[in-house]
């Protein structure tokens, strides 16, 4: 990914609440015929490693698993896709002083590396399950919990999905929300975002406290 130094972001909290707030990821592995792709829910055990472990499963029909599974010394890339919106020259200043500006694409993104272990489970793949609905439904006033259906039911569905483990060995973050540009376009942003543009409010939060404009 290509990291700018005004766009990265290190600091492992934010990194993994981006993974937590955005937990479909993009499963990317090399395949005999180029890259193969799919996107699944993880679960992330920060403490479980230096840079943390994500956890997640497949559908035993989908073959990605068998490809990660026949190639475990290689590599999966996992992305996760944050907030993201299309930002237009008109809300800049400098458009009314120079017009020299075009427009471009915020959006905060975190990417990871990782060697991917092949779990066939029956009690890690219901403690996976469990966990994932968990972290989805424990806001909601009467959250729905996978022992709310029959047993046989959910050994029935364990029986069709394979577990998947990725210890953490490379993890980044590109924020690029407007810092590079002069403060009075970085406002011209935010105001634009929340004035202009549906459900934008976390992207012109990003761009307020990345550009310095939460005390104004």
């Amino acid at each position: 990914m290509y990291e700018p130094p005004h766009f990265q972001e290190t600091r492992p909290d934010v990194l993994h609440g981006l993974i937590r707030a955005h937990p479909l990821g993009m499963l990317i592995s090399n395949g005999p015929d180029g890259p193969v792709a799919n996107a699944i829910p993880f679960l992330l055990d920060a403490a479980a490693a230096p840079n943390g472990r994500l956890r997640a499963h497949l559908a035993k029909a989908n073959p990605h698993w068998r490809l990660i599974a026949d190639n475990p010394a290689s590599p999966v890339l996992i992305v996760f896709q944050g907030a993201d919106a299309y930002v237009t020259p008109s809300w800049y200043e400098t458009k009314r002083e120079t017009g020299k500006v075009v427009p471009t694409w915020n959006y905060a993104i975190v990417q990871v590396r990782g060697a991917a272990k092949v779990i066939d489970d029956q009690e890690w793949l219901a403690r996976q399950i469990g966990d994932l609905t968990a972290s989805q439904e424990g806001a909601r006033e009467a959250p729905w919990a996978v022992t709310d259906a029959p047993p046989p039911f959910i050994q029935s569905q364990i029986k069709g999905i394979i577990g998947l483990e990725i210890e953490i060995s490379e993890i980044h973050g590109k924020w690029k929300v407007s810092q590079n540009r002069p403060v009075a376009d970085r406002a011209g942003v935010a105001e634009g975002l929340e004035s202009e543009v549906a459900d934008a409010s976390d992207m012109a939060r990003l761009v307020r406290s990345y550009g310095g404009l939460d005390s104004n």
